[in-house]
């Protein structure tokens, strides 16, 4: 267990590998990774499996919430009530309204942002597939299902069941450039608050295992690693 209770959040647009980070953190410094979307899912009556990455957070209240996220907005701005933050924990808060809610719940140490070409967000959601009832998420270009399927069908199953994938409505390319037009617009004044602190750390990249590099080392300047950069 890590020395000491670290609070922080990782923000970042759609598809910029918050989830991938935050499980490397959990790992790393023997943290607890709370994901924004295993929220979500539970608060609508989900239940278990791994978490779909980089989803909206929501508020618990049902019904709007699927249509919103399924067109490829962000979800309502109210935070959930009780929502438990240590680190890691990926996407949240989304706008300032949330900010100030989550400033109720918990003092943040550090807030990490990743930032990634439009581009490249734009190639990565729109290769990205899921297992609807898991959540389990797939990428085409470099997190393939073991098994993919040719023609008109969708392009692979789950590796757990062998149930088909599915690309959500908001991974579309058609529906991807507005989703990072809501989420710049929407980070914008939550960048700035978290800035005018001092606690914002920034890292730009294309590549998840470029970045990563300097987010260990952000952290193991806060608390004691459990592993290595190298044996993670």
């Amino acid at each position: 267990m890590a020395s000491k209770l670290l609070r922080a959040v990782v923000l970042g647009p759609p598809g910029s590998g918050k989830g991938t980070v935050c499980e490397r953190i959990a790992r790393s410094f023997g943290l607890q990774h709370l994901s924004s979307g295993q929220f979500l899912r539970e608060s609508l009556g989900g239940g278990g499996g791994e978490c779909p990455r980089g989803r909206p957070v929501g508020t618990g209240s049902g019904g709007s919430v699927p249509s919103i996220t399924g067109s490829g907005g962000l979800a309502p701005s109210s935070p959930l009530p009780s929502l438990p933050f240590q680190l890691p924990c990926p996407g949240f808060p989304r706008t300032l309204g949330q900010a100030k809610a989550l400033d109720g719940i918990c003092e943040l140490d550090l807030v990490i942002s990743l930032n990634i070409p439009f581009e490249t967000l734009k190639d990565r959601l729109s290769a990205r597939w899921v297992h609807p009832p898991s959540g389990r998420v797939y990428n085409m270009d470099f997190n393939p299902p073991h098994v993919q399927l040719d023609g008109s069908v969708p392009p692979g199953v789950d590796d757990l069941t062998g149930e088909p994938l599915v690309q959500r409505e908001e991974d579309r390319p058609e529906a991807v450039a507005a989703r990072l037009r809501k989420y710049k617009d929407a980070a914008k004044p939550v960048m700035e608050l978290y800035r005018s602190r001092g606690i914002l750390h920034s890292f730009s990249g294309t590549e998840t295992n470029k970045i990563w590099p300097y987010v260990y080392t952000l952290l193991s300047s806060k608390i004691p690693p459990l592993l290595s950069d190298e044996e993670h």
